[in-house]
Formats: C-alpha cells, structure tokens, sequence
C-alpha cells in the first residue's frame, strides 16, 4: 500500500502522521480549512475530522466555477461554507483592463486568497503537483510577511513561485499531505468509500476555475468544449474590456475585437509583450 511509507526507522503510516500534524498545530481558534472540492481539500476535510480539531472550511467561489463542482460540494459538503465573491469574473476583467493569465493573475487575490486573515490556514498543498514547491516550502509556513516569500494558498502549478501576486499576511499556513502522492490520496479517499466529484471520471486531473490560464491551452480548450457558455460569456466580457480600455486611452491595437483578445489569451500570440506594458500601468 502506498500509504505505508518506508523510512530508515521502519514504516510509517502516512494518515496518521498527517493527522498527527493536524493535532499537533491545532489553533485555539481553530484551523480555516481552504476547500476547493478537489480531491486534495477532500483528504485534508475528512483527515481533520479524523483528528477531532475544531476547524471550519470554506469554498470561495468565482463566479466560474465549474457547476458539477458546486453542486458536489453542496451535495456531499453541506456544513463547507460558501463564500460568494462580491463581483464577477466578467467585471472583473472589465475592471482590470485585461484578462487575467499565467503572469497577472489578479483574480487570485480577489477571488481565493481573501480569505483567513489572521488565522491558520490548512491546504492540501502537495509536493508531488511541484516539484519546485518540494524545494521550496516546508510543511508548516509561519511569518508570512516575508518579501522573498509571496505565496498563493492553494496553488498547484509547478512554477508557481516565480508567478506569486497575491501575499499571505498574518497567516500561518499548514500543508498536512505536503508529501502524499497522487496515488495516496485517491487510496484514501477510495478506500473509505468517499464519493469524488464527477469531472475526475470525466478525465479531468484538476479541478479549478472554468478557462483558467493555468491549465494551459489543452486545458483551457477543454474547458470551453465542456463548458461553451462559458466561452461566450468570456468573449462578452472582453467587448466590455475592450470598450474600458478604449476610454482608458490604453493601447489595443493587437486586439480589434473580442476574438482576437481570445484567440491571445487562449494560444499567446505576443503575450508576454502585452504583459509586460501593462505591468507598467499597476494592472
């Protein structure tokens, strides 16, 4: 079994060291559990209740997320808290001026990393999603007013250091399966008969924002095959942008119209251009 764990001392269970980690830096005001209703937040809720600390979980919704997820976690969750933004994707990108993508990404700070300021937050952060996390963040984060250290809560992506916007303040961060396998958490949760939400049967090995840059344009594209009102309702947003950028006096040329800021968003002709000259106008 892939959660027995052989070490230089002998075996080491690996749930019961994670709900070891659990107790031991247990809150007294108790843990904010991140929950996004993948399957790493899935281990880390039942591993918590496992440990018997007081903890409480919460879904920051988006406004894209995908509608099989909320209803998942509304179904099989319902004592998870959900937590609704206070304006939409498609303002946002309205606001903003561009859309959000591997580099700016604002939506992160808007939409997931508001959340347990002053608390102690717990993740289901793994070592195995990123190989330059194992390299970089340890299983308890403490401080994190540090500048060297700019960091997203729940945040898989391999590079992710190098593309951090959104900084952890007063928080204490605690990664409980930092050093699970994939195979050890779908052992988990198949083994105690924990229902999983559909998309993974879908093929789906992640499970976030509708057309999230960060799953690539594979990703993105599958998104919008699966999802195509989504698709529509992005390309209605970027009409709006583009009209805000107009009265912004910023430049568009690159874009003529909503097709061409998808068609740059999706498949990054001359992104890093675009990028780069907003950056200087604070965007």
């Amino acid at each position: 079994m892939s959660l027995v764990e052989h070490t230089l001392f002998g075996m080491t269970d690996k749930v019961q060291k994670a709900v070891d980690r659990i107790k031991m830096f247990e809150p007294p005001d108790g843990y904010f559990l991140a929950f996004s209703g993948g399957k790493d937040s899935q281990c880390i809720y039942h591993l918590a209740k496992a440990a018997g600390v007081k903890f409480e979980a919460h879904f920051h919704m988006t406004s894209i997320d995908p509608p099989e997820v909320i209803c998942f976690v509304r179904e099989h969750y319902p004592d998870v808290i959900m937590d609704k933004p206070t304006e939409s994707a498609w303002r946002l990108i309205e606001r903003k001026k561009i859309p959000f993508t591997r580099k700016i990404r604002y939506c992160c700070g808007v939409f997931k990393e508001w959340g347990g300021t002053g608390r102690t937050v717990i993740t289901g952060v793994r070592w195995d999603e990123s190989i330059r996390r194992k390299n970089t963040r340890s299983m308890l984060e403490l401080n994190a007013y540090s500048k060297k250290k700019i960091m997203l809560n729940n945040d898989n992506d391999e590079a992710r250091r190098m593309f951090e916007t959104c900084q952890l303040k007063g928080k204490h961060i605690l990664n409980p399966i930092i050093d699970w396998l994939t195979e050890d958490v779908w052992e988990y949760l198949n083994g105690n008969n924990i229902p999983h939400c559909c998309l993974y049967d879908e093929g789906f090995h992640r499970i976030g924002c509708i057309g999230c840059p960060m799953a690539g344009k594979k990703g993105m594209l599958r998104d919008f095959e699966r999802w195509p009102k989504y698709y529509n309702a992005y390309l209605r947003a970027f009409e709006r942008m583009l009209t805000a950028r107009k009265e912004a006096g910023l430049d568009s040329k690159l874009w003529p119209d909503a097709q061409a800021v998808m068609d740059w968003w999706i498949y990054g002709r001359k992104q890093e251009a675009i990028e780069e000259g907003e950056a200087h106008h604070g965007i």
